[in-house]
């Protein structure tokens, strides 16, 4: 079926653009030597890999509404790839750390394909096919982690080529391959409701809001540790190269396929009608949530505390439990966005993982401070955990029935949509 073949070509080449744009993070070692780069400049290497990333993903969601999934995804991949052989021939510091600024949008393809599954799947199999796409499109980190220093070793300059050629093919195949929507009716909806106002109306719902900022705290969190870790590994435990990007792939795998999980719950308490926190009756997607989020807070404490007792085995172990939370968070606030939004699911989607990214950009700067002002480098992740109780209280409010009927509808800059005038009709 046709869906089944676009889930699978979303997912291919959403795994390739995961792995090119970590792909740097194995040889942050040998780049730093060749560019005489201090654990400083890494982690602002870590964090810039995520600045074209909000942006690019609002702007690509919505243009995945507009002109169809397929043909964003190609010329994301296209551009891409070309500038990954460019940043492979870079002379100097400054060239390179441009060029890689461009690859970085490859993150950017991760709401292209939300929204083509969307396109694809009916409600009750959102959460499982989307956890499956951004499952394995994830676990992309981790296949670059444990086979691009094996396979090249050191030499990032012919890794950065190789994914960049491949990186082009697979535009070409997604324009080969891939189709808009299940109907023409579908895709045409979409792209009329792809205006400028429409965008206003989504962005600035309670929904969108609490997801956004649950993305940062899961997903941002997750791409900022798989910049992040090989370092980490590296400076806490003095690991080498190969090892310390194999330590940091546990996180990505765990965090990559186990993202199915947290979708497929979520469908399933949905489909059962079943309350996993009952002073939330009736919103099970919302509930779900909030425990996920909840468990990445508690897991980022167990990973300073394992760190300070300098067993890497302990750490490794807290840091799986880690990913496995954000895995989790991520599957469930996905199910969450096209069920949400049906007819707006590329905006939603861009909105809440462009937003969502930003904790990749602020995170790696939280680990590297801490690493610097507390003498710890197993401090950041307390640090955060402290940062983000907050959003699991927002989400916690936004949980609640009376809000959570609406919050598609309503908005915090919208006195008019207020959540507690539930009988009035949406939009």
């Amino acid at each position: 079926m046709t869906k089944w073949r676009t889930l699978l070509l979303a997912t291919a080449a959403f795994n390739l653009s995961f792995l090119i744009w970590f792909s740097f993070a194995p040889f942050t070692g040998p780049i730093g030597e060749e560019f005489g780069l201090t654990t400083w400049d890494l982690g602002l290497l870590a964090s810039a890999a995520i600045w074209s990333a909000p942006p690019g993903r609002i702007v690509t969601g919505w243009l995945s509404d507009r002109f169809g999934a397929p043909k964003v995804f190609a010329a994301v991949l296209a551009y891409v790839g070309a500038f990954s052989v460019v940043s492979a021939f870079a002379d100097s510091y400054v060239a390179f750390f441009l060029s890689r600024l461009v690859v970085a949008s490859a993150g950017v393809t991760f709401v292209v394909g939300i929204q083509h599954v969307a396109q694809w799947f009916p409600e009750e199999q959102l959460g499982t096919a989307e956890g499956v796409y951004a499952g394995v499109g994830n676990a992309g980190a981790a296949g670059g982690a444990l086979l691009l220093p094996r396979l090249f070793g050191t030499d990032w300059r012919s890794a950065f080529l190789v994914t960049g050629v491949a990186a082009m093919a697979m535009a070409v195949v997604y324009v080969l391959l891939g189709e808009d929507a299940e109907s023409e009716a579908r895709a045409r909806e979409a792209s009329e409701r792809a205006s400028l106002r429409e965008w206003l109306h989504v962005a600035t719902r309670y929904g969108v809001l609490g997801l956004s900022l649950a993305y940062v705290m899961s997903f941002g969190l997750e791409i900022s540790m798989n910049g992040w870790l090989p370092t980490y590994f590296r400076e806490g435990f003095g690991s080498g190269l190969v090892v310390a990007s194999t330590f940091a792939a546990t996180f990505s795998l765990a965090a990559g396929l186990l993202r199915p999980i947290g979708g497929y719950v979520s469908d399933r308490l949905v489909r059962e009608e079943r309350d996993v926190l009952p002073v939330f009756a009736g919103r099970p997607r919302e509930q779900w949530t909030v425990v996920c989020l909840s468990c990445v807070v508690v897991s980022l404490f167990g990973l300073t505390l394992a760190g300070e007792t300098g067993s890497v085995t302990l750490t490794v172990a807290a840091g799986v439990l880690v990913g496995a939370s954000c895995a989790f968070a991520e599957g469930a606030v996905f199910a969450q966005v096209p069920a949400m939004f049906p007819e707006r699911t590329g905006t939603a989607a861009g909105l809440v993982g462009g937003i969502g990214t930003f904790g990749g950009i602020g995170f790696p700067l939280v680990f590297a401070s801490a690493a610097t002002t507390l003498g710890s480098v197993h401090a950041g992740y307390a640090a955060v955990a402290a940062l983000v109780v907050p959003i699991v209280l927002l989400n916690a409010w936004i949980a609640r029935p009376v809000v959570a009927r609406r919050a598609h509808a309503a908005g915090p800059f919208d006195p008019a949509s207020s959540p507690e005038r539930a009988d009035e009709s949406d939009d």
